[in-house]
This record gives structure tokens, sequence and C-alpha cells, in this order.
């Protein structure tokens, strides 16, 4: 032992408890940068969303009745005219309708039919899977 060399180490602990912070952090904050509005889905079996290469336009209800087109709040024909606007550029843009579990169904169907409206048919109302 009295003739060998001292060996160089670097301590990794600080290095990994960053690691975990910085994994916690992105684990977090990411669900709150995808949605705006935090709205309590209801739970079904999940379909297939729209499968466009372009991000489809998410329209929340919130348990108010509140319509927000990804965080920006509009009214019904705020939301027709947007809608129109969209289809116009793009026939296929897809809708994705995520409306709060404890808003009443004849709000969530006033903004379908207003969708519908706008000649959208590529439509899906999110849900919570089971």
């Amino acid at each position: 032992m009295r003739g060998e060399k001292p060996k160089a180490a670097v301590d990794m602990t600080s290095l990994i408890d960053l690691t975990f912070l910085l994994l916690v952090t992105f684990m977090i904050t990411m669900p709150q940068l995808e949605q705006g509005v935090s709205v309590l889905l209801p739970q079904a079996k999940a379909d297939k969303l729209p499968d466009k290469k372009t991000k489809p336009c998410s329209v929340t209800i919130d348990a108010e009745g509140s319509i927000y087109v990804g965080k920006q709040k509009v009214s019904i024909e705020e939301l027709k005219e947007m809608l129109t606007a969209l289809q116009k550029e793009d026939p296929e843009v897809g809708v994705l309708v995520r409306g709060d579990e404890r808003q009443e169904y004849g709000r969530v169907m006033e903004v379908v039919k207003t969708i519908y409206a706008c000649k959208i048919h590529r439509m899906s109302l999110v849900t919570k899977g089971e």
C-alpha cells in the first residue's frame, strides 16, 4: 500500500441530486405547459386522436362554462369566427374538445355544434383513460 499512487475520484452525489431535481421539475411543469386551463376530464375509453402533422386546435370548457381556445378565453361567437378562419386555412384541421365533467352536457354540445357548423369534421372529445 505504501507505493500506491493516489487515485483521482469525482464525487457524483451532487450531480445525481441535481439530475433528480431537474427530473422532478420537468415532471411537474410539463403537464402545465401542455394545456393552459385546468379541467376535470370525464373517464372513458380513449379513442384515437386526430393524426394530423400539424397540432390540432384545443377547445376547453371549464367548470363555469367558459370557453377557451388554447389559453385565450372566447365567446361562442368568437369561437365560431376563429374556427371558420382555421377551417379556411386548412380544411382538414383537427379540434380537440376538453370539457370539464362538472359542466352541463348542453354547454359541451353547444361547442360541438359550433365546430360542426364551421364545417370541421375532425373533432375528438378528450377524456381520461379508465
